[in-house]
């Protein structure tokens, strides 16, 4: 007996980890240069005794184990808005127990970090780092619940496979807290 799903997700992993997992691969189907992707965290069980008809439809029809968390991508994030102004924008109802962001992001290894030269502004550090020949690209995948669990999933360009996908739940605190912050009343 096979200990992954038919998606290849562990199945011993919490449902956090299980839908950071499933948004990874899903958003990993549709290739690189995506734009950032949110997504609801909705209650897969409630969602099929309060809406049967969107459980159908999204083929939710066999039964979960409790606590299993069905990913609902929201609308496209509108472009060239900074992502932390339109993250302060949302409010979720009540039904939404948790959402999560995929984006894509340059990053430098933590030996290429102390060569940034001082003083550069934000969009001068983004050069810089895009020109650096140590440079990887990475998809970050981060799910959070309403009390404050988090989750990511990170997946670099160079080792584009599911079974070279990152897990922990402290990976990308920053954007962890933000995605926090859209449930605080």
């Amino acid at each position: 007996m096979s200990n992954t799903a038919s998606s290849g997700t562990p199945m011993a992993a919490g449902p956090l980890t299980r839908a950071a997992l499933e948004i990874d691969e899903y958003v990993a189907g549709l290739g690189w240069d995506q734009p950032a992707r949110l997504f609801a965290l909705v209650d897969t069980g409630r969602l099929r005794s309060q809406e049967p008809g969107l459980a159908e439809r999204l083929g939710l029809t066999e039964d979960v184990p409790d606590g299993t968390l069905t990913p609902i991508e929201q609308e496209e994030i509108p472009a060239g808005s900074p992502l932390d102004e339109f993250l302060g924008t949302i409010a979720w109802p009540d039904s939404v127990v948790g959402c999560a962001l995929s984006v894509e992001r340059l990053m430098l290894p933590p030996s290429a970090e102390a060569s940034v030269p001082d003083g550069l502004d934000e969009k001068r550090l983004a050069k810089w780092v895009a020109e650096h020949p140590e440079r990887q690209e990475v998809r970050m995948t981060v799910a959070v619940l309403r009390g404050g669990k988090r989750e990511s999933a990170l997946r670099l360009r160079e080792k584009d496979s599911a079974n070279d996908v990152l897990t922990g739940s402290d990976l990308v605190p920053g954007l962890a807290d933000a995605l926090t912050a859209t449930f605080s009343e």
